[in-house]
């Protein structure tokens, strides 16, 4: 079961629509696909999703690591995959992306090898998880009626961004709340507001009983002070994001008091990041979340798999692969409205 070959591969994707958050727009998801061959001839998958606007990542530049990639991990056997972690945390910093898909590839390898699914590998907590889906940023009508039709889907949690404009935001937030009668709500600024407007916001929502369950990076990513302020004026639970890249910061915002929840990524931590975290959120008493980039249905099967695994996670944003046109699906789980099955 050792490795004896890694190959990289873009991938292209267009949005249904186009995806508006604050500060950035986009139509297209450039992704890359991994493969992982072992000396047997088994397979393993992974999808890095890179994000400039959160890692600093740059495509061209991650898919030039290919042959440094294929050195640093020739030869380790996937059985010892804690060895592999290692080697690869060593792209914490510089492509946190691939890292990640690395680290589930050769979870993947591993799982196909001994024909134990990779859930089932990391603790089976559940066959089973729930994802909200987002409403991205857009005029107030557009918003009211894109909820609409997500709630009545069966997506009992949407996930609202905001963050461009605090009055409009208010005003979207409660139309939505009153279109979409028994829904619950996470709403990401994507440190959009100062901490002032982010307390308003907050305030604003709990005065008008809007059922938010988790306000998610409202401020800039490294205004911990700022977060942390947030946090203790805020009736609602605060979320970090952006502010929670590594398991470092997961563990400074931790200390420091500055947030009820850490949205996980495996795109800004990998894997071995993401089970130090939520190792550390339990001693804690920290709440956890799951997040995504632009993965496809192979790429988020990565992180479906480490949600049901590990049972770490109170509330799962695992929706892009619905954002996005594939020709094939391609995950290891079935999709049942908001409900995912794992296989």
């Amino acid at each position: 079961m050792k490795i004896s070959d890694v190959k990289f591969e873009v991938k292209r994707y267009e949005y249904h629509e186009t995806f508006h958050i604050t500060g950035s727009s986009r139509n297209i998801a450039e992704n890359i696909e991994i493969k992982l061959l072992l000396d047997d001839g088994t397979i393993g998958m992974g999808e890095a999703s890179p994000s400039y606007r959160v890692n600093g990542e740059i495509v061209s530049s991650l898919v030039a690591l290919e042959s440094n990639v294929k050195e640093m991990v020739r030869g380790l056997d996937v059985r010892d995959y804690a060895k592999i972690f290692k080697v690869m945390d060593g792209l914490s910093k510089s492509a946190p992306s691939i890292k990640a898909a690395i680290q589930y590839a050769s979870l993947d390898a591993l799982s196909n090898s001994i024909g134990l699914p990779v859930y089932r590998i990391l603790g089976g907590s559940k066959d089973t998880i729930e994802t909200d889906k987002t409403v991205s940023i857009d005029v107030l009508e557009k918003m009211v009626q894109k909820s609409i039709e997500t709630f009545s889907q069966g997506f009992h949690v949407l996930k609202i961004k905001v963050g461009e404009n605090l009055k409009e935001d208010m005003d979207k937030i409660l139309a939505i709340s009153d279109a979409t009668k028994g829904a619950e709500y996470v709403v990401d600024a994507n440190q959009g507001y100062s901490p002032k407007e982010a307390i308003q916001f907050a305030r604003f929502v709990y005065d008008n009983v809007i059922n938010v369950k988790i306000f998610e990076q409202p401020v800039i990513w490294n205004d911990f002070e700022g977060l942390k302020l947030v946090r203790h004026e805020s009736p609602i639970p605060v979320a970090a994001d952006e502010s929670a890249r590594t398991k470092y910061d997961a563990y400074n915002l931790m200390k420091n008091d500055c947030v009820d929840f850490i949205n996980i990524k495996l795109m800004k931590s990998g894997v071995s990041d993401a089970l130090a975290i939520i190792e550390m959120a339990k001693t804690a008493n920290v709440g956890l979340m799951i997040g995504c980039m632009s993965e496809s249905s192979l790429g988020i099967t990565q992180s479906v798999h480490i949600a049901a695994g590990t049972g770490a996670f109170v509330h799962c944003d695992l929706d892009s692969h619905m954002l996005i046109k594939e020709d094939k699906f391609r995950g290891k789980f079935v999709q049942n409205g908001s409900k995912i099955n794992l296989l």
